[in-house]
């Protein structure tokens, strides 16, 4: 495990610095909107039949074989999918089954990461493609300080209107990166990225020390390339058992680019921008 510990009275003068973290098969093994279908459905958010379709799309995501129009296809989907449902009411099935759902997928070693990091000083901070009301309490849960994410329009009868209003994904989450290197202090060449996806490359190439977390075949070979350290995370660990105090963080998570639309997460296989007008990012 990487020695990051610093000492805080040299740290002290220095600019701030942050972590930066992908979610999905970088701090969690699954997709972290997907494997909630199952909740989705016992509180009629959705029928059996699409609960089948996102444990198809869980496959392929952990396979990584679906191309990028496949993957198209899967987000619109989803998004459509998503439409009508009551905001509150997914914010509550989330709350409900967080912690049996996600406390054991997450990765040890990313666990172990965060722990470190914040020892060193840093922020942490959760950059992800899924929504809030998933990103917000798993970034609670790790004891994340902040939490980049997907927004997707609610209407004002509270509901999802099906539409994406910001998309977390690609260029838009180093863009992110960069607008809270400037908000908050973060001296970027000192700040750290980790990712398992090659569509994060603009995220990883924003920062000093980037990582490659269980990367796919395009990312290994661009880590290789430019001689990024390559982190294999494989063993995923209950937090109670592992870090008591981690379960209830002291600090909360704030959601820099407030995200809803759980049902948009798969999106983040796919270059949304390249397809279709990139949305404006307004935080």
């Amino acid at each position: 495990m990487l020695n990051l510990v610093e000492n805080h009275s040299l740290t002290h003068s220095m600019p701030r610095t942050a972590a930066f973290f992908d979610l999905d098969k970088t701090v969690i093994a699954k997709s972290s909107t997907l494997t909630f279908s199952k909740s989705f459905y016992q509180g009629g958010l959705i029928n059996r039949r699409a609960v089948l379709r996102t444990a198809y799309a869980q496959f392929v995501f952990l396979a990584g074989g679906a191309d990028h129009d496949q993957m198209e296809r899967m987000r619109a989907y989803l998004s459509a999918l998503c439409r009508g449902w009551n905001v509150r009411q997914v914010k509550e099935i989330v709350a409900e089954t967080l912690h049996d759902l996600i406390d054991p997928i997450i990765y040890d070693e990313a666990a172990s990461l965060i722990e470190e990091h914040h020892t060193a000083g840093r922020d942490v901070v959760i950059v992800s493609t899924s929504g809030a009301e998933v990103v917000e309490p798993i970034g609670e849960l790790l004891g994340a300080d902040r939490v980049v994410a997907t927004r997707m329009v609610v209407g004002e009868d509270g509901c999802f209107t099906g539409e994406v209003e910001y998309y977390a994904y690609g260029p838009t989450k180093a863009e992110a990166v960069k607008e809270l290197a400037r908000s908050e202090g973060y001296d970027l060449a000192r700040c750290y990225a980790y990712s398992d996806s090659a569509t994060d490359l603009p995220m990883l190439s924003a920062v000093g020390h980037p990582h490659a977390v269980n990367p796919d075949r395009t990312l290994r070979r661009e880590a290789l390339a430019r001689e990024w350290p390559i982190l294999d995370f494989h063993k995923p660990v209950r937090l109670k058992q592992r870090l008591p105090n981690l379960s209830a963080p002291s600090r909360p998570a704030l959601v820099v680019a407030a995200a809803v639309g759980a049902a948009a997460a798969t999106a983040g296989l796919v270059w949304y921008a390249s397809r279709r007008r990139a949305p404006a990012a307004s935080r």
